[in-house]
């Protein structure tokens, strides 16, 4: 009866999508809805709806926020259009999507996926403008390789809890995981991009400048490229200190504080309030204007995103994780198949791939002490099904949907699809390495 009524309620879900009911609205509906549906108490979906705000809002309404700011300074500054003119330059425009790719998955080996995401939005809005290429041949090379960084490759908060979890070796398992994730992000990326290359999308909305600047009055590149990736560079400092400093240590909490995601992107965006700003003679009444513009384009973005935390949340606190365990341990599978059936299970009625793997590595942990299997590939088998299909109880889907202006069938075309071809090669690639290293 479980599946059937998540089932209902994602179907349920899907049509007020299509009858152009606002995501906020229906996504609040349907959690509700299902919540009681699943046995929950009016009491305990209020608590779900306010654990729900409370969690996705704390990790995210800052990053967003001030990654949407960051973004439109680069936008309307010109500072963007230079990025993105040098990239074209440097690879040119046949290379343009593997030069989208290189810089997503430098980008996202030391960020989490939604910094990353936020950072790099503007930029593949800059490089459609000039290129007139479309938005999601652009798009995918660069959300495939975050998504790919962020579910196989340490030290992202999953592949870093099955680390532990499993007891496998950190090393062999960046790479491993690299060795799948190369595959996984060009077929998903690039070649995917390709089959959608006549999809006709807006490129309007939150990056869309309302005046073109002559190229002659471009801020210079260096200065542009440094603060759109101080982030970056801020986070990959702080992780690569915490690898190899003591954690008690001031120059390790120095580097930890500036390497915060929410401080890393807060100085970057004073950084580009003065250079683009205020060092260029604009005035501060104008300079202000980019942050409201950048933080009022955020906010209905922030709150769908919130609403499908809730969804998530209702999801999890009515005990769909307990039901898809004491099913699965029924299965008799191949381990690692039988860790990515049941993570792809809980990834698609959950939506978070946290949540997924986290809660597959209780399920899968124990058959290790049975087994022989390469603790290092369960980690990534338990990866890769935790990207599987994701859809609308996933707030990544609402962010790819929403920035990149997308109708819901273009975003399970695009999106969903990326997702889970990253999971299927992702599982492919651990089965082909377990039978070499085996």
């Amino acid at each position: 009866m479980t599946f059937i009524i998540i089932a209902l309620a994602i179907s349920l879900q899907i049509f007020l999508s299509v009858k152009k009911v606002s995501p906020f609205i229906s996504l609040l509906l349907v959690a509700i809805l299902s919540g009681l549906f699943l046995g929950m108490k009016p009491v305990e979906v209020i608590k779900s709806i306010e654990n729900g705000v409370g969690s996705t809002l704390s990790g995210l309404a800052l990053i967003l926020c001030l990654g949407a700011v960051l973004g439109k300074i680069l936008e309307s500054s010109g500072a963007a259009k230079k990025i993105s003119t040098t990239l074209i330059n440097a690879f040119g425009m046949k290379n343009i999507q593997w030069a989208l790719l290189l810089t997503g998955f430098l980008v996202g080996l030391p960020l989490y996926y939604n910094a990353g995401f936020i950072i790099l939005v503007p930029l593949v809005f800059s490089v459609a403008k000039e290129t007139r290429l479309p938005l999601l041949y652009l798009v995918l090379p660069m959300a495939a390789s975050l998504s790919t960084a962020h579910c196989f490759l340490p030290p992202h908060p999953s592949p870093v809890i099955l680390v532990n979890a499993f007891n496998a070796d950190l090393g062999k398992t960046l790479i491993y995981g690299i060795i799948i994730a190369i595959p996984a992000m060009i077929v998903a990326g690039p070649l995917l991009g390709g089959l959608l290359r006549n999809v006709k999308t807006d490129i309007g909305g939150l990056f869309a400048s309302k005046e073109e600047m002559p190229y002659e009055k471009l801020p210079p590149a260096l200065p542009s490229f440094v603060i759109a990736l101080l982030p970056v560079f801020l986070i990959t400092i702080s992780v690569i200190s915490r690898s190899f400093l003591p954690v008690e240590s001031l120059v390790n909490k120095i580097l930890g504080f500036f390497g915060d995601a929410n401080i890393a992107l807060f100085l970057a965006v004073l950084l580009a309030l003065w250079y683009f700003g205020l060092r260029a003679g604009r005035k501060m009444e104008n300079v202000m204007k980019w942050l409201n513009e950048g933080i009022s384009g955020i906010s209905v973005i922030l709150l769908i995103i919130t609403a499908g935390g809730v969804f998530k949340q209702v999801l999890t606190d009515s005990g769909t994780a307990e039901y898809i365990s004491s099913l699965s341990r029924e299965w008799q599978l191949p381990v690692l198949v039988f860790a990515w059936i049941v993570t792809a299970l809980l990834r698609v009625t959950l939506g978070s791939a946290t949540v997924a793997g986290i809660t597959a590595s209780g399920i899968v942990a124990p058959l290790l002490a049975t087994t022989h299997v390469s603790p290092e590939l369960l980690v990534l088998a338990v990866g890769s099904g935790s990207v599987f299909m994701s859809h609308v109880n996933d707030t990544a889907f609402w962010m790819f949907k929403e920035f990149f202006n997308l109708s819901l069938k273009q975003t399970f075309f695009s999106w969903t699809l990326m997702e889970t071809t990253i999971s299927f090669i992702g599982l492919i690639g651990v089965l082909v390495l377990n039978t070499i290293i085996g």
